[in-house]
This record gives C-alpha cells, structure tokens and sequence, in this order.
C-alpha cells in the first residue's frame, strides 16, 4: 500500500504550490495524503510535478511535515546522539532537525546527562510521534564480516543478570557477552573491546572480554598482584573465602582468582596463610 512514511526519506510529487511552500504527495495520481514542504526547503526553479526526496517527521505543532534536510537518524538505524537537554518527560536529543528527538524516561536504559552521546533507535509512540529509544535490539543487524577470534568493539546498550551484557558492535551488530564472560565492572554505555567467541546460527555474536586462558592467567596474575599492593601487601582472606567477596574485591570469579593464586604460587611471588596471601 502506498502511503507516506514517518521517519523514512520518500520521493514525493509536487502537487499544489503556495506562497509559504508546496504540497507534496506520493504522485499527481495520488493525492490522498499531502504534506508541506515549507519555502525554505524548496528547491529553486521547482516546478509542478517535480520529485523531490525528502525526510518527514512532526513540528512542534505535531504536523506532519517534510523537509530537505537528512536527520542523523532514520528509521531502522541505530546512531549515537547528544543529549541537549533533559527536561520533565526525558531527554531531548540533537539529531540536525529544528525540533530536537525526544528520548522518553521511558526508553532510557539508563537515566543520560545534557552532553552525554547515547545510542538510540527511532520508535513511532501511540500519539504518531518520532521518538527514541535506547532499547536498540531490534534494529541491530545480524550480518556482521566478523568470523571467532576476530578483535570488535562496540558499546554496551543493556545488562542483564540472566543473559549478561547486550553490544552494538560497531553501533550496528548484534552481539551478547554471556554472563560466564563478564569480567570487571560492565555498565550500560561503556565502550568495550571484545573477542568473538561464537557467530550463532542466526548472525549474532557472542564475544569475550577476557583473552584466551593462558593469556588470562597472566593478566589476572598481574591484576591480582596490583590487588595485593592496594592492600600493602597482604590480603585478608585467601582462596577458600566466598565468591561474592573475591568478585567484590578483585573483579575476578573464584575460578579465576584461584588460577591467578596457583600461577603466582608457582612463580614464588606469593605465599598462603590459612587467613591471608601475603605478596613475597
């Protein structure tokens, strides 16, 4: 069915000229729907019957309206956006129109700050309006180049308990780091680099933040001395202690953190009481 599109570019018709503008529809045959072109956005020398590609969203009247210039966000992409303000219903983001993009509370994922860069999709609300959204799983694409092993980066969007931390690589691929991955302190909008670990059968990737186990090891050995250096040398507890509070002091599973403790045990860096591991 033809019709006109919000949030999308059309080539339209113009059908009827007037002093603040033209009228455009979808041909000089169907003028079912019209909407304005104001006269500042008007090509010169345009005549009856011209095409003319434009972007149309809502004034701040909430008329559909046309206009020449291309948003920093269509419909179906996913960009990363200023925040301009933030006023009583959300956000107001900058995206090259007059009237700025509102990102409802709603939508946020994480309440955003005037000068913060959030990545957003466009959504059409029940009142017929452009808004945005932070909840960008649906419009990620699922034919990403990258094969396991390859190195990406991409920005955190949404975590979860359940699953684990939700990315846009590139700010276009969908891709999850499962919750056994998750290493550190992952938050909603961290820019993050990551190694795939499996391109599923649907397209989406699953990465890593952590390298290889060997490579591991290392890092969380260094990483665990740095601990034990913030604690003057000597930890209160040992490798038998809770996983909640090896997670809260390290950042490492117990898993980890024992692979780290046997790897400077056998280094000599390292020595375990029954209560403490004391640097040597």
């Amino acid at each position: 069915m033809l019709m006109l599109k919000l949030g999308e570019k059309q080539k339209l018709v113009i059908v009827k000229k007037v002093d603040f503008g033209v009228y455009l529809a979808l041909s000089m045959e169907h003028q079912e729907e019209r909407v304005l072109l104001p006269a500042k956005w008007v090509p010169k020398d345009s005549e009856m019957g011209d095409s003319i590609e434009v972007f149309l969203y809502k004034d701040s009247s909430d008329r559909l309206i046309a206009t020449t210039t291309t948003p920093k966000l269509l419909m179906g992409q996913v960009k990363e956006l200023t925040v301009s303000q933030v006023g009583k219903i959300g956000a107001f983001l900058d995206w090259g129109l007059e009237k700025d993009l509102l990102l409802p509370f709603k939508q946020q994922t994480k309440r955003v700050r005037e000068g913060e860069r959030v990545l957003v999709s466009l959504y059409i609300d029940k009142s017929e309006r452009l808004c945005a959204t932070m909840n960008v799983y649906e419009s990620l694409r699922t034919d990403s180049p990258y094969d396991v092993d390859a190195k990406v980066t991409g920005r955190v969007y949404q975590t979860s308990e359940q699953f684990g931390a939700f990315v846009a690589v590139d700010n276009i691929y969908s891709a999850l780091i499962p919750k056994r991955e998750l290493y550190g302190d992952i938050r909603i909008g961290d820019d993050i680099t990551a190694r795939v670990i499996q391109v599923r059968e649907d397209g989406k990737l699953s990465l890593s933040i952590r390298e290889k186990a060997y490579l591991q090891m290392d890092k969380d050995a260094e990483e665990l001395l740095k601990v034990l250096d913030s604690y003057e040398g000597a930890l209160p507890f040992n490798d038998k202690v809770s996983p909640e509070i090896i997670k809260r002091e390290t950042g490492m599973s117990k898993n980890q953190f024992k692979r780290a403790v046997g790897h400077l045990l056998k280094e000599g860096k390292i020595r375990i009481t029954e209560k403490n591991i004391f640097r040597v």
